[in-house]
């Protein structure tokens, strides 16, 4: 579980993220959404470290994270995985090289138990057998399966999801999407998913953030979200043509 307890942000006097409070529950999909410059992506590096916080806390677990120094947050980011918007695989080496890559880093496995590890971390993101395939030589929706097998290699407690379907077509990005909640329950790991996907929310949206402004402006999942009386998540949600043939007041 993470919480993070009336944190604020701001950048050149100007503020970005306001008093705001939420729990992402382990073992399921907790979705951040709002419009670009809402604050999404700024919540997700002060829950990683890479913004400190103005004020409030991040607490995983019983960890206040926000409060730890620089040599003891960089150790707690091993208990991190992440999955960047664009894959950010390393183009010189191959899938298994890549999702090995974390292992090699933060881990003490000898090479067989590296070669094993991988091995079940390709297998859970069905890319069997694609060892020793460049990224060059993967489509995008495999570049991402690659990238979230990196992602979870060093069993991480917290999964951290930045845009997962931007650039993939809508079958491939329901593929993630059952993935990432697939991964979420296997390994009860807690799992923050970025996105503006409306797709995303209604698929796998267990635990739903809406941000507007920087504020929290909404909480609640998949079920209540299109029925919400809120007008600016609404008019988010709504504001696909096929959403908006499903949305009974959108019909004047």
């Amino acid at each position: 579980m993470i919480e993070i307890q009336h944190i604020s942000k701001s950048f050149n006097g100007l503020k970005v993220i306001d008093d705001v409070s939420f729990k992402f529950s382990q073992g399921k999909t907790n979705l951040i959404i709002g419009e670009s410059g809402s604050g999404k992506t700024t919540i997700l590096k002060m829950m990683v470290g890479l913004h400190t916080v103005d004020s409030g806390k991040i607490i995983y677990n019983d960890v206040v994270f926000s409060e730890l120094s620089d040599k003891k947050r960089q150790e707690f980011r091993k208990d991190i995985g992440m999955l960047f918007q664009g894959g950010a695989l390393f183009d010189s080496m191959t899938v298994e090289e890549n999702v090995a890559f974390p292992l090699r880093m933060f881990s003490s496995f000898t090479e067989n138990e590296i070669k094993d590890r991988v091995d079940f971390c390709l297998s859970k993101v069905r890319l069997n057998d694609r060892n020793h395939l460049y990224p060059a030589e993967l489509s995008g929706g495999m570049k991402k399966r690659a990238a979230l097998a990196r992602a979870i290699s060093t069993n991480p407690k917290y999964l951290f999801c930045d845009e997962p379907n931007s650039g993939l077509d809508p079958i491939t990005s329901i593929v993630i999407d059952e993935l990432i909640h697939e991964l979420t329950v296997y390994f009860n790991m807690t799992t923050v998913v970025i996105t503006h996907d409306m797709n995303s929310v209604v698929q796998i949206g267990e635990h739903v953030m809406f941000l507007y402004q920087g504020k929290k402006w909404w909480e609640g999942d998949k079920n209540t979200i299109l029925t919400a009386d809120n007008k600016e998540l609404l008019d988010l949600v709504y504001a696909a043509e096929f959403f908006k043939k499903k949305n009974p007041n959108k019909n004047a």
